[in-house]
């Protein structure tokens, strides 16, 4: 072929050959002709521009997805009857009777107490009959795998979702509606997350939905699960626990986990400031392992805690714990809003790229100081004498008709600050953060942002007022 065509190169022009320029010419100077006309007129183009109007409102912006409702999720509870006592006090926290619906499994029957506001109990199947093999784990995990094909036998009518917890989990249940309702309920999802431990995800898996922080699994993806979970179960008797079991079933199935990062395995001790207070620009889902952690505010009890930053959610649950950065520029001090959770002020100026990460207030589920371990970004805790966080944890939120803004009031951590020698002025005289915002119900529907936040004038002595809100055009946080 290569010889060929060289020598097909170098034969002579004919007659035809030389003309062939001309006869074409009438038909290229067409051709250019009407090419320049569609460079002017692009054909099925209208003038109406599609580009997002900066000056829109929140309440402008067109409503997306597929109108999933609380009434079409059923929540599938793990429980366990030897921490039932304690377990139950955090699934009231945010179970509400006539509007969430599901159940909760046990292994065996407990004392019911009256008037006690949780779901339905039912007892796991028996599930002797399929092997276990793993030393480290226990086979209840096979029976909290099955719960969700038990579920669907239910027959609960007009349900659209499964989500799966443990009795640890705690949901903020407007926010499970607002990330479900982005994905096509008819289609097989299976949306979760990871753990916070790089060394739980690799050794069980990153494609892995972490049960404990809970995960979702649209209505036609159980049905199909239901049919072979029993057979895929049998096939697996050396894995450890139930949600390694169902990412299992979901691989034989060609599913893969949707991710979303809302959900949260908590697989971390400690301190949760730095987890919370730096939070990826997503809805929060939910929160787990409450035993292991500190309690969320200081000074108060572990359920107690939950109940008190779910408060928030009365009036924009959209927003829970979602940071926003800005400065005291005067005073030189950077402020960190976690919206309904804390507020932090640092003095110094730091970049929103450093304080955006996570700084690590926690120790991770080996606990091994190393911040390898984690499965995001980190920052260290400061050990600069300076830079000690003044901290102001939320302690009341209210809704002031007149001027139709959310009042946080946040209140001073009181703890001992190391001597600074910093010219800077102290955050020490600050004793109370009032928060002022308005409600954003439809913030998840544009692309994700973090509020931008401003330092308001205050003529009160030992109060600093803030607000959070959408940013307007052109608003950039520098200094």
């Amino acid at each position: 072929m290569t010889s060929s065509s060289s020598s097909t190169q170098h034969r002579p022009p004919t007659a035809i050959t030389a003309t062939l320029p001309f006869l074409l010419f009438p038909f290229i100077l067409l051709y250019l002709i009407y090419s320049s006309k569609l460079l002017i007129y692009p054909p099925h183009v209208t003038t109406k521009t599609t580009c997002q109007d900066p000056n829109l409102t929140a309440n402008d912006h067109p409503k997306t997805g597929y109108d999933t409702e609380l009434k079409h999720i059923a929540f599938c509870i793990a429980a366990s009857s030897k921490l039932w006592e304690s377990r139950k006090e955090y699934i009231k926290l945010w179970w509400r009777p006539g509007e969430t619906r599901g159940a909760i499994w046990l292994d065996k029957q407990i004392k019911i107490k009256k008037n006690e506001t949780l779901p339905h109990i039912h007892i796991s199947q028996d599930t002797s009959r399929f092997p276990y093999t793993n030393r480290q784990g226990h086979r209840s995990a096979i029976r909290i795998s099955r719960i969700v094909s038990e579920a669907l036998r239910l027959g609960l009518e007009d349900v659209r979702w499964f989500v799966m917890g443990d009795d640890d989990t705690v949901f903020v249940v407007e926010n499970v509606v607002r990330v479900l309702n982005k994905y096509n309920h008819d289609q097989f999802y299976y949306v979760g997350s990871s753990s916070e431990s790089h060394y739980q995800n690799i050794f069980f898996s990153y494609s892995m939905a972490y049960g404990g922080g809970g995960f979702a699994i649209s209505y036609p993806l159980v049905k199909e699960l239901s049919e072979m979970q029993d057979r895929c179960i049998k096939r697996y008797p050396g894995l450890y626990g139930s949600d390694d079991r169902m990412q299992a079933c979901m691989a034989e199935l060609n599913v893969p986990l949707t991710k979303e990062l809302g959900f949260h395995q908590n697989d971390v001790y400690g301190n949760l400031l730095g987890l919370l207070s730096a939070h990826p620009v997503t809805p929060l889902v939910s929160l787990h392992h409450f035993d292991v952690i500190d309690p969320i505010f200081p000074g108060k009890k572990r359920v107690e805690s939950v109940k008190h930053l779910l408060e928030s959610t009365k009036y924009d649950s959209g927003s829970l714990i979602q940071q926003s950065i800005c400065y005291d520029v005067g005073r030189e001090w950077t402020v960190l809003v976690s919206w309904g959770f804390a507020v932090q002020i640092v003095r110094g100026i730091l970049s929103p790229r450093e304080v955006e990460m996570p700084s690590r207030t926690f120790v991770n589920w080996y606990k091994v100081v190393d911040f390898t371990a984690y499965a995001f970004n980190t920052r260290p805790v400061t050990t600069h004498p300076c830079q000690k966080p003044f901290v102001f944890y939320v302690n009341s939120t209210r809704y002031d008709e007149v001027r139709r803004e959310i009042i946080g009031i946040y209140s001073v951590h009181r703890e001992r600050h190391p001597s600074c020698r910093w010219r800077a002025e102290s955050p020490e005289k600050i004793h109370t953060v009032v928060v002022l915002k308005q409600e954003d119900p439809d913030r998840w529907l544009r692309a994700p942002r973090k509020d931008c936040c401003r330092v308001l004038s205050s003529k009160k002595e030992g109060i600093m007022y803030l607000w959070v809100g959408h940013c307007g055009e052109n608003e950039v946080i520098e200094v």
